[in-house]
């Protein structure tokens, strides 16, 4: 593992930036802010996404109380990103990348927030690695289910609409298809420049990559049964990309499960209302780590 310690325009302060090697030694770029003896939390985004997404995060009061750790998935951001679908298919690789982390930057007991498709992330660790190393879960629009049954009824049009020219092998497609995606996780219009940056940090991902990823046939309701862990399931009422049918699921299989619901708010609860997500963040991390 590499480290090196910046510094950046924000609240958290001093930046450090880490290069981990992750499932089949692929590179993954993985950044932490805030207190380094503080209760670790590790942020998954979701798909073709990265880091950025958490900035109203690392950018805020928690950084004055926990360690706050986020990565780039593969093939997203500045990760390494191979082209070939076998790097994105095998739920071991996923799981793997977490454990590298934790391990590397030695996080005791994180508390995992996973964005959307990170709740997939998630699932696969816990499934593969267990539950032992962990504090607790926080699914933000979390999913658990990836197929032909699940769409339309837990995977919304927000997402349906968009996948074919999201993943078209076609640059001025995918541009427009992200332009379009971006607004619909939307219920409340962002500032111009964090808007740009939402476009900017969706459309480096490769096409392809975006298509593996929706390429897995996922189904985790084994883990939702087995956890032991506490897991706060973070959803806005007003999401049509993973509907809120998707957080009653979670909800009705999760023995652990509690619910946060954010009245008038889409796919991105913790960029529409960060404030609210923030507090309740802290206060699961606060209780699992008294």
């Amino acid at each position: 593992m590499t480290t090196i310690e910046q510094r950046e325009q924000t609240s958290a302060g001093r930046m450090k930036v880490h290069t981990v090697e992750g499932g089949g030694g692929l590179r993954l770029h993985v950044r932490e802010w805030g207190k380094p003896a503080g209760p670790p939390i590790l942020f998954i985004h979701g798909w073709s996404q990265n880091h950025l997404c958490w900035a109203k995060q690392y950018d805020s009061a928690l950084a004055d109380e926990f360690r706050l750790v986020a990565y780039d998935l593969r093939g997203h951001g500045m990760s390494q990103a191979p082209l070939e679908p076998e790097h994105y298919t095998d739920g071991r690789l996923w799981a793997d990348d977490v454990t590298a982390i934790a391990d590397q930057l030695e996080l005791d007991r994180p508390v995992l927030v996973g964005w959307s498709y990170g709740a997939f992330v998630i699932c696969d660790y816990v499934r593969l690695r267990g539950q032992d190393r962990i504090a607790a879960i926080n699914f933000v629009e979390g999913v658990v289910k990836l197929g032909e049954s699940s769409f339309g009824t837990l995977i919304g049009p927000g997402f349906l609409d968009h996948f074919a020219d999201a993943t078209a092998d076609d640059l001025p497609t995918n541009i427009r298809a992200m332009r379009s995606f971006v607004r619909t996780c939307l219920t409340t219009p962002l500032p111009d420049d964090e808007l740009e940056t939402a476009m900017c940090w969706n459309v480096v991902v490769p096409a392809a990559i975006r298509a593996h990823l929706g390429a897995r046939e996922l189904d985790f309701d084994d883990v939702l049964r087995s956890l032991k862990v506490p897991l706060l399931v973070t959803h806005g009422r007003a999401d049509s990309v993973v509907l809120p049918a998707m957080a009653e699921h979670v909800l009705a299989n999760c023995p652990t499960a509690e619910a946060a619901w954010y009245e008038g708010v889409g796919h991105v609860p913790h960029l529409e209302a960060p404030e609210r997500f923030n507090h309740e963040l802290a206060d699961l991390t606060r209780r699992v780590h008294a």
